[in-house]
């Protein structure tokens, strides 16, 4: 059995190593005490929108002993997506969508999850104590515990960002009954946690539709991950057309960061390189998805967990904004759709292609015909642009 605490956390971290994480911390589980108020704050102010979930598990979510009472330490992972090509090269492409980066591989849920019961098993077996992990499903705040662990520090756009992998780090946490973080910076394989955006603004000016009130803050509201994933009703309209050809998520604030060029796509897991039918699926094909269809495209995919309805509402949105009018007959059949939410994109981006300003049926005329079935996934705030956590209270770095 290994006792001595470093020899156990050099242990850990050759181990995560080896199973594909880039980046491991360890840290006190009560070092970010400020993250519940912030949550608070956050939830009071409405910015979270349609996640009720949030609302619902805040107590929980507050800190890892509003989890677990007897965790000591949390043990924060990161694994690389980062990617080989531009995420931003498909911007203006109007017969394609455009799927985020973290989507377009394997589902990181089922990755990492593969990972982390691995690494637990062994922290178990060799120490006899408790162990217990976490995906983004879960109610935990990933982000302000990574930060509080060493991996990097939380940008100004509220994800976290290593100065080693940049903005692409997915993470997942252990918590244990062992008594690890003495030193919780000085065994991270990304260490560095002091905010190093400086001047740099370029993710709030890289924000298609004004997201963040002010550095460090953002609402969901107005963020395209959230209105293309998140949101179940139809998109606003002063968003549609900022939206562009995005289908699934949006890059755009992480792609811009300074700090990607020390990020290397070498060190990536190779599950997560992207899918040839995801990294610029054509609208038209999107489309015409039928939910047996989709179900098929997007297995293993963590773009399943929307549903049908959803995607085909982004497409027609996006196709909308192509300029190519050969999308109109699949457009005007799904304006009959049965799905309301689908039909009313349908029919503005109709309208929008044929000229007449695509303001065919309001979301509120929609919605009052009655409210279509939605299969709400609980992804946690992983899909939020890897980033709608919790505002970022930057005094307290």
């Amino acid at each position: 059995m290994v006792t001595d605490k470093q020899a156990l956390r050099e242990q850990i971290a050759d181990r995560a190593r080896a199973l594909g994480f880039a980046a491991c911390g360890f840290v006190a589980a009560d070092a970010a005490p400020r993250t519940g108020e912030r949550l608070r704050e956050w939830l009071a102010e409405g910015r979270h929108g349609d996640m009720l979930w949030m609302e619902e598990k805040a107590d929980r979510r507050e800190s890892p002993r509003a989890l677990w009472p007897e965790v000591r330490t949390v043990i924060a992972l990161g694994m690389s997506y980062a990617p080989a090509a531009d995420p931003l090269r498909l911007a203006g492409e109007g017969g394609v969508g455009r799927v985020s980066v973290y989507a377009q591989g394997a589902d990181y849920h089922d990755v990492l999850k593969k990972g982390l019961r691995q690494l637990a098993r062994w922290i178990a077996e060799s120490t006899a104590h408790d162990v217990k992990l976490f995906v983004d499903t879960a109610p935990v705040m990933e982000k302000p515990l990574a930060h509080a662990a060493g991996l990097g520090w939380q940008g100004k756009h509220t994800n976290l960002i290593s100065r080693a992998h940049g903005n692409w780090l997915f993470l997942g946490a252990i918590y244990t009954t062992l008594d690890l973080a003495d030193a919780p910076h000085a065994h991270a394989v990304a260490p560095g946690h002091r905010d190093l955006c400086g001047s740099c603004d370029r993710c709030q000016r890289a924000c298609p539709t004004d997201a963040f009130p002010a550095p460090y803050r953002l609402d969901a509201r107005r963020c395209i991950s959230y209105l293309t994933i998140e949101h179940r009703g139809p998109i606003p309209h002063e968003f549609r057309e900022a939206i562009g050809n995005r289908v699934y998520g949006c890059d755009d604030c992480l792609a811009v960061c300074p700090w990607n060029r020390f990020a290397s796509a070498a060190q990536a897991n190779r599950a997560f390189l992207p899918r040839a039918e995801l990294a610029a699926p054509a609208l038209a094909d999107l489309l015409d998805l039928d939910d047996a269809g989709f179900r098929r495209v997007f297995a293993g995919s963590p773009i399943k967990r929307i549903g049908r309805g959803r995607m085909v509402r982004n497409a027609a949105v996006a196709a909308g904004n192509s300029g190519d009018p050969a999308l109109l007959p699949a457009l005007e059949r799904l304006a009959g759709d049965p799905d309301p939410v689908v039909a009313e994109a349908a029919a503005w981006a109709s309208a929008r292609l044929r000229g007449s300003g695509g303001e065919a049926g309001s979301a509120v005329e929609v919605l009052a015909a009655g409210p279509a079935r939605v299969d709400v996934g609980n992804d946690g705030l992983g899909a939020l642009a890897r980033g709608i956590e919790v505002e970022v209270d930057h005094a307290q770095r």
